[in-house]
C-alpha cells in the first residue's frame, strides 16, 4: 500500500507539473500586455500644454509673413515711419501691378518655370534609376559606393562651388540655364536614398513574375516599379520644385543677362544703391513670388509627413 501510495503520489506530481506548465505560460503574455497596456495617452493638461506650445510656435512663424502682406498694402510713407500696425490707413492696392512691372515678372516667371520644371524632371528620372540600381542589383562594391554616395552629402556645397564654375566656365555655359538644370539630371544622393529604401520594400515575387512574362530590367523598372513609387515621386517633386523655384544663389553666379533673371533674381531690381528702394512694391512682389510654394504645402501635406518616415524604411 505505501509502495502504491508512493507511485500514485509520485505519478501524480509529474502530470500536476505538466498540467500547471500551460497556465504558467499563458499568464506571461497577460503580464506583459498589462505591462504595454499600462502605457496612457497624454492627459487633457497634458494636450492642452502641447496645443499651447504648437500654437505659440506658429504664431511666431507666421509673424514675418503677416508683416508683408501688411507692408504690401501700405505707402511707401508707411513702411518707412517703421511702425508694426497690421492695418494700414489706406489699403494701396496698385503696388502689387506696380511691383511687378517694375520686376519684369512675365519674363522672370518664364525663365524659372523652365528651370523649375525640367530640374524637377531630371531629379525624379536620376534618382529613380539609380536608387533602383542599389535596390535590385546584386554587384561587387555595392555596399561601399551607396556609403561613398551617401557621405558626399557631408560635403558642403561652398566647397565645390568655384570647382563647378570653372567647370561650366570651359562648357561655355555661363549665362545659360544649363548650370542650373544639368546638375538636377545627374541625381542628389538624399533623393537616390529615399527611392532605394521603397524599391527594397517591394517584394522580389513582384519582379520574379515580371521577368516570366518577359519583362527586362528596363521594363520592371518603367512599368513595375515606378507606378508603385508615387508617394516618393511626389515628394522629391515638391523638395526639386522648392528648392529649384526659391534658388537665389545658383542664378546669381551663373546668370548674367537680365532676360536670363529669375524670379529670385528680378526681386533684387529692388535693391538701390543706398539699400531697398519702394518696400512696399518689394513686399507685394514676394508674397506673388512665394504663392505658388504656399498652394504647393497645403496641397501636399500629407507627403512631408510622408518624406520624414520614409528615410527610416529598413532596407
Amino acid at each position: 500500500m505505501s509502495t502504491g501510495g508512493q507511485a500514485n503520489s509520485s505519478g501524480n506530481t509529474p502530470a500536476r507539473q505538466i498540467g500547471h506548465q500551460p497556465a504558467a505560460k499563458e499568464a506571461a503574455p497577460a503580464i506583459v500586455g498589462g505591462s504595454v497596456g499600462s502605457r496612457r495617452r497624454p492627459g487633457k493638461w497634458g494636450r492642452v500644454l502641447t496645443y499651447a506650445v504648437l500654437l505659440g510656435g506658429a504664431v511666431v512663424l507666421l509673424i514675418p509673413f503677416v508683416f508683408m502682406v501688411s507692408s504690401s498694402l501700405k505707402t511707401e510713407a508707411e513702411v518707412a515711419s517703421g511702425s508694426f500696425s497690421l492695418l494700414p490707413e489706406h489699403v494701396q492696392w496698385q503696388n502689387y501691378p506696380q511691383s511687378l512691372s517694375q520686376m519684369r515678372f512675365r519674363p522672370a516667371l518664364a525663365n524659372t518655370v523652365v528651370i523649375t520644371v525640367l530640374s524637377v524632371l531630371g531629379q525624379i528620372l536620376s534618382s529613380s534609376l539609380v536608387g533602383f540600381g542599389f535596390a535590385r542589383f546584386q554587384f561587387r562594391g555595392r555596399n561601399i559606393l551607396f556609403i561613398i554616395m551617401l557621405s558626399t552629402m557631408m560635403l558642403p556645397a561652398q566647397v565645390t562651388m568655384i570647382p563647378v564654375f570653372v567647370l561650366f566656365r570651359a562648357l561655355g555655359w555661363i549665362d545659360t540655364f544649363w548650370p542650373l538644370i544639368i546638375p538636377a539630371w545627374l541625381a542628389s544622393p538624399f533623393f537616390v536614398f529615399m527611392f532605394r529604401q521603397f524599391f527594397a520594400q517591394v517584394p522580389e515575387e513582384l519582379m520574379e513574375a515580371a521577368r516570366i512574362d518577359g519583362a527586362g530590367n528596363w521594363t520592371i523598372y518603367w512599368r513595375l516599379m515606378m507606378p508603385l513609387s508615387g508617394p516618393v515621386i511626389a515628394i522629391v517633386a515638391i523638395y526639386t520644385f522648392m528648392g529649384a523655384w526659391n534658388d537665389f544663389l545658383g542664378p546669381l553666379i551663373y546668370l548674367n543677362s537680365p532676360q536670363n533673371r529669375t524670379l529670385a533674381l528680378a526681386l533684387a531690381a529692388f535693391n538701390g544703391q543706398y539699400g531697398v528702394t519702394d518696400a512696399q512694391q518689394l513686399m507685394a512682389a514676394s508674397c506673388v513670388t512665394m504663392l505658388p510654394c504656399i498652394l504647393l504645402f497645403f496641397a501636399a501635406q500629407k507627403y512631408f509627413v510622408e518624406s520624414v518616415a520614409m528615410t527610416g524604411l529598413k532596407s
